[in-house]
């Protein structure tokens, strides 16, 4: 009675938990919509949708009546040109409104069946908040916000594709659907293998079929326009301007794009889209029968982005469907694969590759190659797979008791000591630092507020008698070998240093780079408030004052344009000092983790040298510093609220006797040691690898006790082996 009564409680408070979370993505969703919607009505009536309003304007190809392709503005095929000037009346009376609450229509009505197409077996929470959380994705999205603003159609061809495969009953309405999207947008016509070879061979011959009726009255309507579309350019090839641009996300484009051209370019372009048509309908011919349809579409839409002629950034929202598709066999690695194509999908690629030549290929032809990768490559679990549904688990260790016993720890935060999925580690890195820079850059302010706020600074800093910037910078100009040493270090450490140290913790100990990654996160977006709400002149930039800009030279104060670094960072972001920031909790790291006096000192001169350059060449006040070791100070405290103090507690479920390995094992106390090193576990022992420690209540790798301690861990907990995993 007791049990069930626990179980009926246990249940009743998940189910309070799934319903407010359902009702917190559902408003996170309307407001993403609201916040759409208002960007696109908010612009003059004149300026929304550039590219309805080449359509359906007054000058529109729609209305003018004469060629649809004769100036190059309309790419669609005739049947869409046919179809959409009847809207021509409608869209300008309503002055686009209507248009935007049915592209809202249209992406609520994608997500919503793209939610309950999810491959099962799917656990009753994932049900009930997948169409909210699909609803987002699709707002965020590249894709959609392009239809929004451009007024596109690209949404309809995927809704006709969905509803052609999961909502309507019976093969006939189903070929009928996607025959129509295929009309609409004709590499769609690509899905007519993938139901003829799944055993749908109506709904195959129905679509190819619906595909013709329509084109032959469009034919018949419009033969001129058609057999400028079909014939003098191949089904839409070269349609539009600049086939080479990085909008045309196809492997026609990106063959342009390297500067290859004429025969040997469409002979090159054949043979690749024939190569990925191949084995991307064989995989999604795969999933298919595998039960995992809504992958199987995704992989085709993918395959459909790669050959056509011309993609552009609108008509790749089937990439965004293939993030249902599950890979990797441990837990730590199941969301590498999500994570990577929603970046892919919401983010410019500047944002996920640096700005750097040699990564010019790739960051030019991101989403193309996301799609032909998740196509033709991307290794997905089969439903028969033991870890298709339950992944190797992530093991999660309690924290050691805290002295802070007044501070409770937040539960929701579970520490873990193995090495996490370095790509991921990677890309959430580029990305984080590609957003801070991004926010940094928008919290700009006026030039006055940032200079008054800097003569605010120096009083105070003259009322408790710290004032030494102006003497220490001219102590620096008048030393030649000692600025170059200060500007060398400002420009060359700031960087490195940090990078180098996650590096190494990441490998030698991962529990370590867990919580000082953790610290760093904190600690940067705490400087983003300040940089926000308090815009701070630097010394260099206060005019009257005399300081002399050591690092870039003599600048115009009297433009507020001045510089080149203007137009790349926000030369007002000073308080905190992040320069500073950061080498204090390099200093931190060091000194609580390195084993040797040496470099614990060496660890402690960083953040000495740093304070020392950012006063010395003008680029800080002190009181940024101390801003700096605010935010710093701030991060690892909540990192400690969070997730309690480094040291954690490895609880271990048995420990071989002194007789021998064939002795019965007795059970063990938890060990309590620092989070320095991931385990190395003994032979025979469980790890977190192995898919029964779950089920022996086992969470944490072999750490099995020898006179009260962990094999391996001496008394400083420097000893534990770093095993890759």
């Amino acid at each position: 009675m007791a049990n069930a009564e626990h179980s009926v409680r246990g249940s009743a408070t998940t189910d309070t938990r799934t319903g407010r979370a359902r009702i917190a993505l559902w408003l996170v969703a309307a407001v993403l919509a609201l916040r759409q919607t208002v960007a696109v009505l908010g612009q003059p009536p004149g300026e929304r949708f550039p590219d309805l309003e080449t359509w359906l304007g007054d000058n529109g190809v729609l209305r003018a009546g004469g060629p649809l392709y004769e100036d190059g503005g309309f790419t669609g095929t005739p049947f869409a040109g046919l179809v959409l000037t009847p809207l021509t009346h409608a869209a300008e009376q309503t002055l686009g409104v209507a248009w935007t609450l049915g592209t809202l229509l249209l992406v609520a009505g994608v997500g919503v069946v793209a939610a309950r197409a999810l491959p099962g077996p799917v656990s009753r929470r994932s049900s009930l908040l997948a169409a909210p959380v699909a609803i987002s994705l699709l707002m965020l999205s590249l894709p959609v916000r392009n239809s929004f603003h451009l007024g596109q159609t690209s949404i309809i061809p995927v809704l006709l594709v969905l509803l052609g495969c999961f909502a309507v009953r019976g093969e006939r309405a189903s070929g009928a659907l996607i025959g129509l999207a295929a009309a609409l947008q004709p590499t769609v016509l690509l899905f007519a293998p993938l139901l003829w070879f799944t055993g749908r061979r109506r709904a195959a011959a129905g679509s190819v079929l619906t595909f013709a009726v329509c084109s032959a009255l469009a034919w018949a309507a419009l033969p001129g326009d058609s057999r400028t579309y079909w014939l003098d350019h191949a089904a839409g090839a070269g349609l539009g301007s600049h086939s080479d641009g990085l909008a045309n996300q196809s492997l026609h484009g990106m063959l342009l794009r390297f500067g290859l051209e004429g025969p040997l370019e469409i002979a090159l372009y054949l043979v690749l889209a024939a190569a990925v048509t191949w084995f991307g309908l064989r995989r999604a011919v795969h999933c298919a029968r595998d039960g995992q349809l809504l992958l199987a579409v995704a992989l085709t839409g993918c395959v459909a982005v790669a050959v056509a002629p011309t993609t552009w950034q609108h008509q790749t929202l089937w990439l965004l469907l293939a993030v249902v598709g599950r890979v990797g066999k441990r837990e730590r690695d199941r969301m590498l694969w999500p994570f990577l194509t929603v970046a892919a999908v919401t983010l410019p690629a500047k944002m996920l590759l640096p700005n750097l030549s040699v990564m010019a290929p790739i960051r030019e032809n991101a989403v193309l190659l996301m799609a032909v990768a998740a196509a033709c490559a991307v290794p997905f679990l089969d439903r028969s797979s033991p870890h298709f549904r339950q992944p190797v688990p992530t093991v999660y260790v309690t924290p050691a008791p805290s002295r802070w016993s007044r501070v409770p720890l937040l539960p929701f935060w579970r520490r873990v000591v193995s090495r996490p999925n370095l790509l991921l580690e990677l890309i959430a890195i580029r990305v984080g630092y590609s957003i801070y820079s991004q926010i940094r850059l928008a919290a700009t302010a006026g030039v006055d507020e940032a200079r008054a706020h800097g003569r605010q600074i120096n009083a105070i800093e003259q009322a408790i008698g710290i004032d030494i910037e102006h003497w220490f910078n001219h102590v620096v100009v008048d030393s030649a070998w000692l600025e170059s040493f200060f500007n060398f270090y400002y420009t060359s450490f700031h960087f490195p240093v940090p990078l180098l140290i996650l590096g190494l913790l990441f490998v030698r100990s991962p529990g370590d780079y867990r919580w000082a990654r953790s610290a760093l996160a904190f600690a940067t977006l705490l400087a983003l408030v300040g940089f926000w709400l308090y815009p701070l002149a630097p010394p260099r930039l206060m005019p009257g004052m005399g300081f002399v800009d050591t690092v870039h030279g003599t600048v115009d104060l009297a433009n507020p344009d001045f510089g080149a670094m203007t137009a790349v960072t926000n030369q007002y972001a000073a308080m905190p000092s992040l320069h500073f920031g950061w080498s204090l909790w390099c200093g931190v790291v060091v000194v609580m983790l390195a084993p040797k006096l040496w470099m614990k000192a060496l660890g402690l001169l960083h953040p000495l040298i740093t304070f020392a350059v950012i006063v010395g060449t003008a680029n800080h006040w002190i009181l940024d510093a101390v801003g700096g070791a605010a935010v710093v100070a701030a991060g690892f405290g909540l990192t400690h609220l969070l997730a309690g103090p480094r040291r954690v507690i490895l609880p271990q479920d048995t420990a071989p006797a002194a007789g021998g390995p064939d002795t019965a094992a007795a059970p063990t106390a938890p060990v309590l040691v620092p989070a320095a090193r991931e385990p190395e576990p003994e032979p025979g022992a469980r790890t977190a690898d192995t898919p029964g420690a779950a089920a022996q209540g086992v969470t944490a790798p072999g750490v099995a006790a020898q006179g009260g301690k962990a094999p391996g861990v001496t008394a400083r907990g420097a000893k534990e082996s770093a095993a890759p995993q």
